[in-house]
């Protein structure tokens, strides 16, 4: 049976997406959390999902650093942070951060949008992965400039499974 909260549209997941979110516009920030429903995996999806967030512009490597376990026992709930080297200031700060995988379901896992108010540059959260795979954040500058950082998990159970 279904609590009437969740017949209405209202999950525990959606209200707590919710108030985290409105946090994080209070901090100067603004998070976008994408659908994860199942799908086929592409191989080089997670570069369409770039090239349309950053417009064609080519990462340099750098200034991105991703912290999460090297070994993922379990893909439905891997930590993950991502922090950028800036000054966040109001000439020169982190406008967004694009987080993607190369080889789950949904590649696009999450995009962050900063300010100079934001303080700093960094985000924390849980991420689900199919498998094996390298986990990519690119970051985009006030400047323009575009900077990428990488790591890879290696995923004992899978967390995407259809």
């Amino acid at each position: 049976m279904r609590k009437d909260s969740e017949s209405n549209g209202l999950s525990r997941r959606r209200l707590l997406a919710g108030v985290g979110a409105g946090g994080m516009a209070l901090a100067g920030a603004m998070i976008v959390v994408r659908d994860v429903s199942a799908q086929a995996i592409q191989p080089g999806a997670h570069l369409e999902v770039l090239n349309k967030a950053v417009g064609g512009k080519q990462p340099q490597a750098g200034k991105v650093r991703i912290r999460m376990p090297e070994i993922a026992e379990n893909g439905n709930t891997v930590p993950i942070t991502v922090a950028v080297d800036s000054p966040m200031t109001g000439q020169d700060f982190v406008k967004a951060v694009h987080v993607v995988t190369d080889n789950n379901p949904r590649p696009e896992l999450m995009s962050v949008f900063f300010t100079p108010l934001s303080g700093k540059a960094e985000v924390s959260t849980r991420i689900r992965l199919a498998q094996t795979m390298n986990v990519i954040a690119y970051a985009e500058m006030s400047d323009g400039s575009l900077w990428s950082g990488r790591a890879e998990a290696k995923v004992t159970i899978g967390g995407c499974g259809g």
